[in-house]
């Protein structure tokens, strides 16, 4: 069917024009949710006490790199911005959860998670990445599990089916090669990243801005 987004016409009407600071996701900023929990670790002679004490330095690192890697990520997808594209982060999903960044265009809309993957050999497979031969991780799957999701929610708020295309970003990563390339989740690295602003032919401008106005909205992602 022929959706409002796609022919041009105006976003439906009541629509919300105005959110409470509180709901409204446009003014967060790339890594969002993690810079409380990065804020809140230990830092100088008390963080290495407290991390040989408590084992946790791998997990305070880990949760570092991750803010980098979204920060990174946020930085190339916030220049979209002139292109006519609309770019949240830190969109919340129910269960705890987060999607890192959506990216609402003239080339569709994006659900993209960025993750840390400094320096690594990524090779790429239908389900998880190999890291430098022997870490399986299950990062092809939540990229499309997030995607399956921002599409239900998507949907239901704009009240017919919304096509929504899972990317993962491995920021840093020294080389990815592809096994099996996944069909439904595309896998880049920062610079093929930046050429997904050129996409078009998907939305029009007033679609853009229907579904970013959709999206900005938390109550959208409550039944994601």
């Amino acid at each position: 069917m022929d959706h409002p987004e796609h022919r041009g016409h105006p976003p439906a009407p009541g629509g919300s024009l105005w959110l409470h600071p509180d709901d409204d996701l446009a003014p967060n900023r790339p890594g969002e949710t993690l810079h409380g929990q990065v804020a809140a670790l230990p830092t100088g002679r008390l963080r290495a006490a407290r991390d040989r004490l408590l084992r946790r330095s791998a997990d305070a690192d880990a949760l570092r790199a991750a803010l980098r890697a979204q920060q990174r990520a946020g930085a190339v997808l916030d220049a979209f911005g002139p292109a006519g594209w609309r770019v949240l982060h830190s969109v919340p999903l129910p269960g705890g959860a987060d999607l890192p960044h959506l990216a609402i265009g003239p080339g569709g809309v994006f659900a993209i998670r960025s993750v840390p993957l400094d320096g690594a050999r990524v090779e790429v497979g239908e389900d998880v990445v190999r890291v430098d031969g022997r870490r399986a991780e299950p990062h092809v799957r939540l990229s499309r599990r997030a995607a399956t999701r921002a599409a239900h929610a998507l949907g239901r708020a704009r009240g017919h089916p919304v096509g929504v295309r899972a990317v993962l970003v491995c920021v840093a990563a020294h080389r990815i090669t592809a096994g099996e390339q996944p069909r439904d989740v595309e896998v880049l690295d920062e610079a093929a990243l930046a050429g997904l602003c050129g996409r078009g032919g998907v939305l029009t401008p007033a679609g853009v801005e229907a579904l970013h106005s959709a999206a900005r909205d938390r109550g959208t992602w409550r039944h994601a």
